[in-house]
């Protein structure tokens, strides 16, 4: 037992280097930290900050070319720094749980998800041979999975994203530790998914009397579930003390920032005037409500599923409406029916039934020549700013590939179209010469953003476009896709699950939920009065919606 008077873990004046090509460089410097028997701390902060390098650090998993150089790690009074590897086994697992980011490439998908916990198990003497298998049912009941016997001789794959992460959770606290460090445990999961697997988590923590370290870029995550919480920027912790409080009244000008560019319901659209203020106005003076460019009537998609006589309806009769210039989001959780409603707008799917029409015409119905004109007016920005660029093109070759693939101008006008464009995304010229594996995920998505500006498009699908990014290089994405509608009077078709962002970009909002809308109104009635239950549901599994955020 944990001796009250002294702090579960404690970790002062810890510095982490890393030796590169380029030298030694270090990745945490000086960095102090407290945590009590049964407490919740959140370390916060961008990629690079150094807070999982940190939570690495504590368990003894740094890479090999990283090493602690300097300060204490003490784990109820035992010191950790210079341990030896064979007192670390036994800490990690036994003492020290590990909830790792993301749950398919931490789980190994040729062992069998029982297989996986019962080898946790054994290695720690938390079960026998002969009882295993009842103890591997019993962990991963605890961890809120249904059916836990049958699921145990499943693989990862045939699990969900939410499920996979209860998994992991149950690995992580099968051995009964003193700490688990939770490394964003929930960042690849819907909204609710995420109410879920963190309400199951703070359940079993609370039961097993076990301290929490939880690595997040959320704020609101973080002030919602943790006590305390620390801001680390740039290898420093340049700010920490009770989660309210940082929250509400953020002293660091990092946390600031921080602060205000988080995504929260309660802030205002980014645009700075109302949907109103922007409509066109009839011969008479009166408002009039603009031209509709992209409308979906009655439209469903069904995919015929192996070993199954009935189709599987991943859209189901939707009918949805995009005025000219707006923003329409489509929300919902991982299969509503969202992106596959998107694709079909992209001419990626076509639809079993139903109608996609482009300022008035059927975009399955259209002559040859019209589907080239349809292809440049109606483009692309996927989720994934990693895979979707070319990793052996520059950028500029990326960014000048359609121009050249529809045969816009000579190659000194298509370069000069290239120039323009990284302006437009205010990306410095000089980047046209290097390679997608060169840019930070921020500047990766700005160039996907120049290339579907390329062809001088009317609408553009963004597909989850924010989704891989940190709050600030979010913040900063979202602000470019408002400037550039009002600049070039582009439509989005924006696609999340995002509920928070959706606020921030939006005029109109769907929600879809097993394949149907089940609602659709302006953004402000969405989210200050919304209707159907689900949507309700959405917005109140929010990280921190009801928290007070500082302006």
């Amino acid at each position: 037992m944990s001796d009250a008077k002294q702090p579960l873990l404690e970790v002062s004046g810890l510095k982490v280097e890393f030796t590169t090509q380029d030298g030694v460089v270090t990745a945490v410097h000086e960095a102090n930290l407290t945590i009590g028997a049964g407490e919740t701390l959140a370390i916060v902060g961008e990629s690079g900050s150094g807070k999982s390098t940190t939570a690495m650090a504590i368990i003894g998993l740094l890479p090999g070319n990283g090493r602690v150089t300097s300060g204490s790690i003490r784990l109820d009074g035992e010191e950790l720094v210079g341990a030896s590897e064979t007192t670390m086994r036994t800490v990690r697992g036994g003492r020290i749980g590990l909830v790792p980011q993301d749950p398919m490439s931490n789980l190994n998908p040729v062992a069998k998800i029982g297989t996986q916990v019962a080898e946790t198990l054994l290695a720690h003497g938390r079960a026998t041979r002969k009882d295993v298998e009842q103890k591997v049912v019993e962990t991963l009941e605890a961890a809120g999975l249904p059916d836990a016997a049958s699921r145990a001789k499943q693989y990862p794959h045939e699990f969900s994203g939410g499920m996979r992460q209860r998994a992991l959770i149950a690995i992580g606290l099968a051995c009964r530790p003193q700490l688990l460090i939770a490394d964003e445990p929930t960042s690849a999961l819907d909204v609710t998914v995420q109410r879920t697997i963190l309400d199951q988590l703070d359940m079993m923590t609370k039961e097993l009397g076990t301290s929490v370290l939880l690595i997040t870029h959320d704020l609101g995550l973080a002030a919602e579930r943790a006590k305390h919480v620390v801001v680390m920027h740039r290898g420093r912790m340049v700010e920490q003390g009770p989660a309210k409080q940082i929250l509400e009244n953020p002293q660091h000008p990092y946390t600031q920032s921080l602060v205000r560019a988080a995504p929260s319901v309660a802030m205002a659209r980014l645009r700075p005037e109302d949907f109103s203020e922007r409509t066109a106005t009839d011969a008479s003076g009166a408002a009039a409500e603009p031209d509709t460019i992209v409308e979906f009537e009655n439209v469903t998609k069904e995919f015929h599923v192996r070993g199954s006589r009935e189709p599987f309806k991943a859209v189901d009769d939707v009918s949805l409406k995009v005025p000219r210039g707006t923003t329409v989001s489509i929300v919902g959780e991982s299969g509503s029916g969202k992106t596959t409603t998107a694709r079909m707008l992209l001419k990626a799917f076509e639809p079993t039934s139903g109608t996609v029409r482009f300022e008035g015409k059927d975009v399955f119905a259209l002559s040859r020549d019209g589907q080239k004109q349809f292809r440049q007016r109606v483009q692309p920005v996927f989720q994934d700013p990693y895979s979707s660029l070319n990793p052996m093109f520059t950028i500029e070759k990326i960014i000048e590939e359609p121009l050249s693939f529809y045969g816009k101008g000579s190659r000194t006008e298509r370069e000069k179209r290239v120039r323009e464009l990284l302006d437009q995304v205010a990306l410095p010229s000089e980047m046209a010469r290097r390679y997608p594996s060169e840019l930070s995920g921020g500047q990766r998505q700005r160039v996907a953003i120049a290339r579907a500006l390329a062809l001088k498009p009317d609408v553009i699908v963004c597909d989850e476009p924010v989704s891989a990014l940190d709050v600030l290089v979010q913040d900063q994405i979202l602000r470019l896709l408002g400037d550039l509608q009002q600049e070039l009077g582009l439509s989005y078709l924006f696609i999340s699950h995002d509920l928070a962002v959706v606020r921030l970009i939006s005029d109109y909002v769907a929600v879809m939920q097993n394949g149907k809308l089940v609602e659709a109104a302006t953004s402000e009635e969405i989210f200050t009065n919304p209707r159907d239950p689900y949507t309700r549901k959405l917005l109140a599994s929010i990280p921190g919606n009801e928290l007070q955020i500082a302006s």
